[in-house]
């Protein structure tokens, strides 16, 4: 489901879409459990939140994007990803309102974690590999 999200630009509809599904896939994975009066009861999105401890979707991907720039800093200049990453569009952008970019949203969940010099942390993978781990839980909503 999350295949090549490395890549995906969230934008606030997609956010919406992809947690009401994982809340709908959740709902069917944990289901609705008997009381002891013998009542059913469906697990609120609180409960289902403390279930799964926190780990939204949103926040896997934002991770996984982390995860992906970390393994593009960390290649020489002379890489093909590099490469392909740092260049420019020769012709100018339209008229209006800028696109939302994945740059814009991955400088955003970094500003969020307050992380600042990011750069040189990137290019240490232990260490950069905890960051992404901490995003998973830091990244909130």
């Amino acid at each position: 489901m999350v295949y090549g999200c490395e890549t995906w630009v969230l934008k606030e509809n997609i956010i919406q879409k992809l947690s009401v599904f994982e809340r709908k896939i959740l709902r069917k994975v944990f289901g609705p459990t008997k009381k002891k009066d013998g009542s059913w009861k469906i697990e609120t999105n609180i409960e289902l939140d403390k279930l799964i401890q926190h780990q939204n979707i949103i926040n896997y991907v934002k991770a996984q994007r982390l995860s992906w720039y970390g393994h593009i800093y960390r290649k020489p200049e002379t890489s093909i990803v590099k490469k392909i990453y740092k260049w420019q569009p020769y012709i100018t952008r339209p008229f209006g309102r800028p696109k939302h970019r994945r740059d814009d949203d991955v400088r955003n969940d970094l500003r969020k974690m307050k992380l600042l010099k990011w750069t040189e942390q990137a290019q240490d993978r232990q260490e950069w590999k905890k960051i992404v781990e901490k995003a998973k839980t830091l990244l909130e909503l």
